[in-house]
């Protein structure tokens, strides 16, 4: 069965990040502290821009596969009219993309979960985060850390293309039996191409 990335609110042990010497990935555009990223989907733009000063590994994390052209071509396979607009991790035929090393965890930036952020999901592993990434679509605190749990790292923010993310969430979502999942497209709205535009 194919895994799938859950926003997951379960307490979990703090995990060493000294055994994953990778979770910092190099640095991506080193002399641009916000790089704006345009995300082409079959349903119009969305241009985000990322914040380095406040989660330096999640950004060169993302850039790393935008460069490397890892997100063309897959698709938003999350959706949740009111939460979020989830994807980065598969084709179109529900084929799941090439991983890099997790990258740790910066929950703790001082970025909320809030309507029109972007964030990392994950395993219950709150070091877990690969290359899928979600849209907030409402203020979702439950998604941010508190004293007891880890929470899901913003690394940006929409800047323009609201509306289509907005209709993204609307679109007709039933379960596949591809992904043993609910909140599937029954149509791919597809991230055709990411650029870094600044």
């Amino acid at each position: 069965m194919i895994k799938k990335l859950v926003l997951s609110l379960l307490m979990i042990p703090v995990t060493s990040w000294a055994a994953n010497p990778d979770c910092f990935p190099r640095e991506m555009i080193p002399d641009n502290l916000f790089p704006s990223v345009k995300l082409e989907t079959s349903m119009g733009d969305v241009v985000v821009e990322l914040n380095r000063m406040r989660a330096p590994a999640t950004v060169n994390n993302f850039l790393r596969y935008v460069l490397e052209g890892e997100y063309d071509g897959t698709i938003f396979h999350r959706v949740m009219p009111g939460f979020v607009v989830q994807g980065g991790g598969y084709t179109k035929e529900i084929v799941e993309k090439t991983l890099h090393a997790s990258v740790c965890n910066e929950s703790g930036n001082g970025l909320q979960n809030i309507t029109g952020t972007i964030a990392m999901a994950r395993f219950s592993d709150p070091h877990s985060a690969t290359r899928q990434f979600y849209f907030n679509m409402s203020d979702n605190a439950s998604l941010d850390p508190n004293s007891r749990n880890w929470g899901y790292t913003v690394f940006g923010e929409v800047i323009s293309g609201m509306e289509v993310l907005e209709a993204i969430a609307e679109v007709k979502t039933g379960y596949s039996e591809d992904m043993d999942a609910e909140d599937v497209p029954l149509e791919p709205v597809v991230l055709t191409h990411a650029t870094v535009v600044e």
